[in-house]
C-alpha cells in the first residue's frame, strides 16, 4: 500500500506506477532528504508536536539509514515512488510507529522544494570552486605571457596588437562574472520552503525559523503558496550555468583555432589530445570540441525547465518533477568540463614566436599609424585616410608598414619622421596602450593582481 493509500481502492497500475516513479533519478537528493527530516523533527519535538522519545527514534533511524545509503547498503524500490517516500518507508520499517509521526506538518510538495534547493545551493558551490580553479590557472598562464605580443582580432581579422596575456585575462573578467552570478542565485535562494505544507501551510504550531537556521537558510519563505509552486531559483541557476558554458565554448573555439597549423599558435599536451585511425600526423583538440558540443546540452537543459514550468497554474503539479533530471544533467555537464578544461590550459604549450609572427602580417599596426599623424597635429579622419593610402601601398609591394622608407611615408605626409618606426614598432605599439585595461604590462600586472585577490578571496 502506497503511502498516500487510504483515499484509494486499487493499487496503481504498474505501467502507471512506472511511469510516475523518479527515484531512479531523485535518489541522488536522499542526503538533503534526510537533513531536511532531521531539522523537522527536531522542530516538532520543540513544539510539542511530537514527543521526545518519538523524535529520538526518528533521528537515531534516519542516521542510520543515511550511513547504510552511503554505505552502500541500501536497494531504493521503484514501487515507493521517490526518494521521500522510500525514505520514510524505510523509517517506519526501522522504528516502527515514531517513523509515521515524521510526516506531520509536511507535505511532499515542501519536502521537495527543500530537497531540490538544498542540492543546488550546494552544487552552486562545486562549480564556484572549479571556476576558480581556471581563473588560477589563467593568472599562470597570464603571468608568463604579459609580453607576448599576438593579434587581437574583430571579424577573426587581425586588428591591433595584444598581449597574450591580455586575452587570457577577458576569459577570466568573463569567469570570474560568471562565479557571481552563481554567488547572486544562491543567495537568493537561500529561503526555507519547509513548511510551505501542500500550499497553504498548516495548522500545526510550527517553527518555521527553527528549521531554516538549522538547514542554513537565511529566512522561511514567506508566502507557503510561492514556497512550493515556482522553480525560478533553477531557471537562474541553469541561465547562469548556459552563460558560462557560452564562455567555455567560446574559449574552446579559440584553442582549436590557434592549435591549427593555419594559427599554430600552441599546442595541446598529448594527455588531453587524441589522434586519427587512418592519419598519423593528427593531434586532433578532442577535449574543446566536446567542451564546444556539451555547450548546448546545457541551453537545452535550460529551454526544457523553462518550457516545463511556463504553463503551470499555482501550486504544485505533477509536471514540475521534470525539473530535476535538466538541472542534475546541466550540473553534471558543467562539472565535468571545468576540471579537464583547466587541465588542457594549465598544461598547454604557448608558442610565441608564431604569435609575433602573425602580429607582424595585417597591418595591426596602422591605428597606431593614424594616431602617429593626430599626435603630430593631424586631424584623426586625415590620418585614417592617410594611413589607409599606405596600406594600399603596402599591400600593392607585398611590404608591411613599418618596411617602408621614410621617403615613401612622406609621399603621402610630410608629418613623418624618423620617430614613426618606433611608433610601428609591434612591442611598443602593446606597451603604448596604458590604458585602463590594456595590454600593457603595467595594466595586465594589475588585471592579474584583480582576479587573483578575487579567487583568494573565494577560496579562504
Amino acid at each position: 500500500m502506497k503511502l498516500w493509500g487510504g483515499r484509494f481502492s486499487k493499487e496503481t497500475d504498474t505501467l502507471a506506477n512506472d511511469f510516475q516513479s523518479s527515484i531512479h533519478f531523485d535518489q541522488r537528493l536522499y542526503r538533503e532528504d534526510i537533513q531536511g527530516s532531521l531539522a523537522h523533527s527536531e522542530m516538532l519535538a520543540a513544539q510539542g508536536v511530537i514527543s521526545q522519545a518519538d523524535k529520538e527514534a526518528i533521528q537515531k533511524g534516519l542516521t542510520e539509514i543515511l550511513a547504510d545509503i552511503e554505505a552502500g547498503k541500501v536497494e531504493f524500490s521503484p514501487a515507493n515512488e521517490d526518494i521521500h517516500m522510500n525514505v520514510e518507508a524505510l523509517l517506519t520499517r526501522r522504528v516502527g510507529e515514531a517513523g509515521k509521526r515524521l510526516h506531520t506538518a509536511r507535505s511532499r510538495n515542501d519536502q521537495v522544494a527543500l530537497d531540490f534547493r538544498m542540492y543546488v545551493r550546494k552544487e552552486i558551490g562545486t562549480v564556484i570552486g572549479r571556476l576558480l580553479d581556471l581563473e588560477k590557472v589563467l593568472c599562470a598562464q597570464a603571468r608568463r605571457h604579459r609580453n607576448t605580443v599576438m593579434p587581437g582580432y574583430t571579424h577573426l581579422q587581425r586588428a591591433q596588437p595584444i598581449s597574450f596575456a591580455q586575452h587570457l585575462l577577458a576569459y577570466a573578467a568573463q569567469f570570474s562574472r560568471d562565479v557571481t552570478r552563481l554567488e547572486d542565485c544562491r543567495k537568493r535562494l537561500n529561503e526555507c520552503p519547509l513548511g510551505s505544507g501542500a500550499l497553504a501551510g498548516t495548522t500545526y504550531p510550527i517553527d518555521r525559523f527553527q528549521t531554516a537556521q538549522a538547514l542554513g537558510f537565511d529566512r522561511p519563505c514567506g508566502n507557503s503558496l510561492d514556497g512550493v509552486s515556482d522553480r525560478d531559483y533553477a531557471l537562474e541557476l541553469l541561465s547562469a550555468l548556459s552563460i558560462l558554458m557560452m564562455h567555455l565554448s567560446r574559449f574552446a573555439e579559440e584553442v582549436i583555432l590557434w592549435c591549427s597549423w593555419e594559427f599554430k599558435f600552441i599546442e595541446l599536451d598529448d594527455a588531453y589530445s587524441t589522434g586519427s585511425s587512418i592519419m598519423p600526423q593528427k593531434k586532433n583538440p578532442d577535449v574543446a570540441e566536446l567542451v564546444r558540443g556539451k555547450t548546448g546540452r546545457v541551453y537545452g537543459s535550460l529551454i526544457t525547465l523553462l518550457t516545463v514550468m511556463k504553463g503551470l497554474p499555482l501550486a504544485y503539479n505533477k509536471d514540475m518533477q521534470e525539473d530535476k533530471e535538466p538541472v542534475f544533467d546541466a550540473l553534471d555537464t558543467v562539472e565535468l568540463c571545468l576540471p579537464v578544461f583547466t587541465g588542457m590550459i594549465a598544461t598547454m604549450r604557448v608558442l610565441p614566436e608564431n604569435m609575433r609572427a602573425a602580429a607582424g602580417r595585417g597591418f595591426i599596426n596602422a591605428t597606431d599609424c593614424a594616431d602617429y599623424l593626430t599626435k603630430k597635429g593631424m586631424p584623426f579622419r586625415d590620418a585614417y585616410t592617410a594611413t589607409g593610402r599606405l596600406v594600399a601601398a603596402c599591400s600593392a609591394q607585398g611590404k608591411t608598414l613599418e618596411e617602408l622608407t621614410l621617403a615613401e611615408l612622406r609621399e603621402v605626409s610630410d608629418l613623418f619622421g624618423e620617430d614613426v618606426y618606433e611608433a610601428l614598432k609591434l612591442e611598443n605599439c602593446m606597451a603604448l596602450r596604458q590604458s585602463f585595461g590594456g595590454p600593457a604590462e603595467a595594466e595586465t600586472t594589475r588585471q592579474i593582481q584583480e582576479v587573483e585577490a578575487f579567487v583568494q578571496a573565494r577560496k579562504q
